[in-house]
Order: C-alpha cells, then structure tokens, then sequence
C-alpha cells in the first residue's frame, strides 16, 4: 500500500531510475540533487512567453511554454509539452515530466512531478513526489518539516518507519486528486486514485479508491 510500485506508475516518468532499489517512495528525494547533477545537460527548447526567468542549469523540454514571471532557478530538469504560467517559482532540484501544469504563484523544491501532473494555482509542493495524472487543487500545501525537531514517520500496519528525513512533504499517489485549499501534514502518502474533499487537514496513509469527505456544520440566521 506505501511501497513504491503501490503509489506510482514508473513507466510513466522518464526518470524512473531515481527509484531503482527504493522500497518506498519516499526514500527517493535525498537522491534528486545528485541525480540531476549527473544527468542534466543544460538546453532550452521551450516558447518563452514574454520574458520569464530561465537559470542557467536548466533543461526544459520541446512544446513546453513558459509564461512570463516565472522562475525556474534550478537545478532542474522539466519535460516536454508542459505549462509552467505566470508566478510559478522552480527552485533547487525539481524534476517534472511530459505534460504537467506548474501554474499561478505554486512553488516547488526538491520534488517530482511524474507525468500529467497538474499543479495550477497557489500550492507549495516541497519535498514531495507527485504521481502520474495527480492533481492538486488551488491553495493546496504540501507541508514538510515539522515543528518537533525529529525525523518524520509513516504510520502504516501497527507501525512506525522512521524516514530519515527531517524533510519530506507528500506523495500523492497517481490519479489522486487533493481539493482546494487542503493541508498535507508532513509524511503524508495519498493512495492512487483517491479524493480529498476540499480544506481537509490530512495526516498520514490515505488508503486508494477512497473519498475523504469534510462535512461543516453551518448556521443559516436572518440578517438584522
């Protein structure tokens, strides 16, 4: 259920090597600086709309376009046919896919962005990996540190793995789909083809094939 194979489909992310010998996905990020270190070959075939800021360690793929006020900083290696709008800020060490949305005012940092992936408007995606076809809706945060100063831990069959990460934000698995303006708490793991309904606050292992349903209780009064 958190193993790699589990969450995501590796056959839909050019960079699947980053995986090879990973149990689990998450054991993976401390892996992308070094991997893109070695496999990134500086280009730039992407349609600049206006005047965007592209760093000089950078590879963006053919039939992508970037919007005018974005940054990518990198390091970072970006696919093909990709949407990075207006705001988007790529900093160190991100690697995207064939196909994604980076949109309006979304951050990312040390994370991967597996085909399809779609992040569109106003979420934090640090520390993470964001499977095939995964969306997130706007103002979702992907948190990834916690306030205790200690290494995160998954919670799954009765027990505690401890990451060995101090920093490690969420995998979403492949199909998921995270309503707006939710948190992910750090550590969290979302199973392949499941929906969260907006601003839900989510800690820990979401099964696959679920409805994570948020029910308000509101107060209808006569305006005086």
């Amino acid at each position: 259920m958190i193993r790699t194979t589990n969450l995501l489909d590796l056959t839909q992310f050019e960079h699947a090597a980053l995986f090879d010998g990973c149990e689990f996905p998450w054991q993976m990020l401390p892996r992308i600086k070094e991997y893109i270190r070695a496999h990134l070959k500086p280009a730039n075939h992407a349609r600049l709309v206006g005047t965007p800021f592209v760093g000089s360690e950078v590879f963006i793929g053919e039939g992508t376009v970037i919007e005018h006020g974005a940054m990518i900083k990198g390091p970072a290696i970006i696919g093909r046919n990709c949407n990075i709008r207006a705001g988007a800020y790529i900093r160190d060490h991100v690697i995207v896919g064939d196909g994604c949305v980076l949109g309006n005012s979304c951050e990312f940092k040390n994370a991967v962005l597996f085909n399809g992936a779609q992040v569109p408007h106003f979420s934090y995606v640090g520390d993470s990996i964001l499977g095939w076809k995964a969306h997130l809706g706007a103002g979702v945060i992907c948190s990834n540190l916690k306030s205790v100063k200690s290494n995160l831990t998954v919670i799954w069959d009765g027990r505690k793995i401890d990451t060995g990460l101090r920093k490690f934000g969420a995998v979403v698995g492949d199909s998921a789909d995270v309503g707006c303006n939710c948190v992910l708490n750090p550590g969290s793991i979302i199973g392949r083809n499941s929906v969260l309904y907006p601003t839900v606050n989510w800690r820990g292992v979401c099964p696959p094939n679920v409805v994570v349903k948020l029910r308000q209780q509101q107060e209808i009064v006569a305006k005086r």
